[in-house]
């Protein structure tokens, strides 16, 4: 982005009265326009109240420490009673609870079903597996002619996990890409998911796939997959259908989109900061400081909702009871009172894990670790081959407030 095109997005977001400035219009965050709108909230009211969107009124909590606070306060700040993880709120009978948006001890029960598939143990064997699918991959990239990353690399490597940790068969492995962009979609007039019925009715395609998985794994001895954790465990075997959709579609964008959205951002942002690139050719010791310094520029999630149980004041603002909370945490990973140059991407700052981008408290990133590999690997095998990764054109964002992310990120490799 130019200097004078920086200078008149900036001026536009400062123009705006700061009662009508509303951060939660999709399309700043996919023309990448956004960043103005919440450098003013964190300098000018950093825990914000937008009386009228398109989401009804909400309050957004815009700064690192704020956030915290609120995403460690769960005993004021829940997640069951907005019954969402987005600003969205659904009609009711698209409701899908899980137990991302449950409150202790109900939350604790369903989470520890699932958690062994990310223990370290599971990671450490995991590991051998994602290195020789991630060679794979870029071996079978196209050289010297332009494609998109997003569908070649970022989306197949993650796609390819979640059917492992599923058990998924492999051959219908991109249906959980669909279902992952479809859960995530607010339905718009003229696009594919129009109503929030086609939206139901798609992921019922998806309940139903499922619900003969979990059939045969319940009718058989438990193995390591997540679908078999859930199905043998007494916390979760007993899961209503609407309760098991949500489950499974909390695992599915978990494990899709937040990765697929860091491992294109993390070739975007090389190519913008060519210095970095080769700071990290040069040292490829940086590989995993590189990678938590791209989670958090990237930030794929871009907030997560609460609802406040009652009346209190975070600095001189009183959130009510009952009122609805946005952390943006897009926003939190560019305060520059925690994060020095917290504009800049820096492969090998200090404190480089310190980021909001998993969340933290009870609700923090189950597969953190496990994204966290899955990108250094990555970044390994492109360091060890040499390969030449040059972006040739803008990339697509996605039109989302949620998701943070690329539907397409145009490169080309050198031969």
């Amino acid at each position: 982005m130019n200097t004078l095109l920086a200078e008149r997005l900036r001026n536009d977001a400062y123009d705006i009265p700061l009662d009508r400035l509303d951060v939660s219009e999709a399309g700043r965050f996919r023309d990448d326009t956004i960043w103005p709108y919440f450098e003013r909230l964190r300098r000018e009211d950093p825990v914000h109240y937008c009386k009228d969107s398109l989401y009804g009124p909400y309050w957004s909590v815009t700064k690192y420490r704020d956030i915290m606070a609120v995403d460690t306060n769960h005993k004021m700040f829940s997640s069951e009673s907005a019954a969402a993880v987005s600003i969205v709120d659904m009609p009711e009978e698209c409701r899908l609870p899980s137990f991302i948006q449950m409150d202790p001890p109900k939350h604790g029960e369903r989470r520890k079903a699932v958690s062994p598939i990310v223990a370290p143990a599971n990671l450490a064997k995991l590991e051998g597996l994602i290195r020789s699918r991630v060679k794979t991959i870029l071996d079978g990239l196209p050289r010297n002619e332009s494609f998109n990353w997003v569908d070649k690399v970022s989306i197949e490597l993650t796609t390819q996990m979640l059917a492992t940790l599923l058990d998924f068969p492999f051959e219908d492995r991109r249906l959980l890409t669909y279902w992952s962009d479809v859960a995530t979609t607010v339905p718009q007039i003229g696009h594919e998911i129009d109503s929030w019925d086609k939206r139901r009715s798609i992921l019922s395609e998806c309940l139903a796939y499922f619900k003969r998985l979990w059939n045969d794994r319940l009718d058989g001895e438990p193995r390591d997959d997540l679908i078999s954790f859930m199905a043998h465990s007494p916390a979760t075997r007993n899961m209503d259908s609407s309760e098991l959709l949500g489950t499974l579609i909390l695992l599915i964008v978990g494990g899709n989109d937040t990765t697929r959205n860091s491992i294109s951002g993390g070739i975007w942002f090389m190519n913008q900061n060519p210095s970095e690139l080769r700071k990290l050719r040069g040292n490829p010791a940086l590989v995993s400081s590189a990678v938590c310094e791209i989670i958090r520029y990237q930030t794929p999630i871009a907030h997560i909702r609460r609802n406040a149980l009652a009346d209190i004041t975070i600095g001189t603002k009183t959130i009510r009871k009952g009122d609805k909370v946005i952390m943006w945490y897009i926003s939190g990973n560019r305060d520059d009172e925690v994060i020095e140059n917290a504009k800049s991407f820096i492969i090998d700052r200090k404190n480089v894990r310190q980021h909001l981008s998993f969340g933290f408290g009870i609700h923090r990133c189950l597969g953190n670790r496990l994204a966290e590999l899955q990108l250094k690997i990555l970044w390994e095998e492109i360091l060890t081959s040499g390969l030449d990764v040059k972006v040739v054109g803008e990339p697509e964002r996605v039109a989302s407030n949620f998701v943070h992310g690329y539907s397409v990120l145009p490169v080309r490799i050198v031969a």
